[in-house]
């Protein structure tokens, strides 16, 4: 049988680049991409410890140039795992509605140019799309409602999509982590300046982060969320949604069973007081 070729978005660090190891690891041909190649030095040194190779490419998921490049020369696709994306620290009143755009620029429309340029050889090949999104796909949570709005179209999109591409043979599949330990939440920039800036939201803000603090610090490992990509990539007939931890599946569990969302509303509003 022919290798299965996987290609990953955001694999120069966490969750992406943990999953390219284990998917090669697992016999996957993987084609890891990242917006900046010189980034990989991190995941080449990790798929040469495994004893691994890795294929790197160049791709900007906000850019649909980059996208097609990126897949032009592919013989053959069995799954794409939308990984990529960037967290972001904010409130409605002091951002503007051009920051909101560009977080769902790269955390939804992103996920939607390389998956709408990769069906037609997932058909062909009848294929797999996961995609990470997040616990705060499915809960909404206070100073990240640009994040939790994007994570929420993703979870919308797939949800809705998952149907129509069984009908043409491709699975599609989400995937929830909760707190993971990497550098995503440290990419979030402008924590200081946000808190300095909050003005009558300092309070709230300035308990929240404590609480992420203290959420972060029993974070699930990126090889243990990665473990869950890759068992949905395997499975003979993969479920639509899967989260990377009991925290994870506690936590929306509490937004699943919630009818008229006031669990969900006592448990943030806990958060910020």
């Amino acid at each position: 049988m022919s290798i299965k070729t996987v290609l990953i978005t955001g694999t120069s660090s966490g969750i992406g680049l943990a999953a390219a190891v284990a998917t090669a690891q697992s016999g996957w041909h993987v084609v890891a991409t990242m917006r900046d190649t010189t980034r990989a030095g991190a995941l080449l040194e990790a798929a040469e410890t495994a004893g691994v190779s890795v294929e790197i490419r160049a791709l900007d998921v906000t850019d649909p140039a980059s996208v097609t490049a990126c897949l032009a020369g592919l013989d053959r696709l069995d799954a794409v795992v939308n990984n990529a994306g960037a967290g972001h620290l904010g409130t409605l009143e002091q951002e503007s509605v051009e920051d909101v755009r560009a977080v769902m620029e790269v955390n939804f429309f992103g996920v939607l140019h390389v998956t709408k340029a990769a069906l037609p050889m997932l058909r062909e090949s009848k294929g797999r799309v996961v995609t990470v999104t997040s616990v705060g796909g499915v809960v909404g949570q206070p100073f990240n409602e640009a994040y939790c709005a994007a994570k929420f179209a993703v979870e919308g999109f797939m949800e809705s999509l998952a149907p129509v591409a069984a009908t043409v043979g491709v699975a599609v599949s989400v995937v929830e982590p909760g707190a993971v330990a990497s550098e995503f939440v440290s990419n979030v920039g402008g924590r200081d300046t946000v808190l300095e800036q909050a003005g009558p939201y300092a309070p709230a803000l300035a308990a929240y982060l404590a609480r992420t603090r203290d959420a972060f610090a029993a974070a699930q490992t990126p090889q243990g969320a990665a473990a869950s990509i890759v068992e949905l990539l395997e499975a003979e007939q993969p479920v639509f949604r899967v989260q990377t931890s009991d925290a994870a599946r506690a936590f929306t569990a509490a937004k699943l069973t919630d009818g008229d969302g006031s669990t969900v509303q006592a448990l943030t509003s806990a958060w910020i007081a």
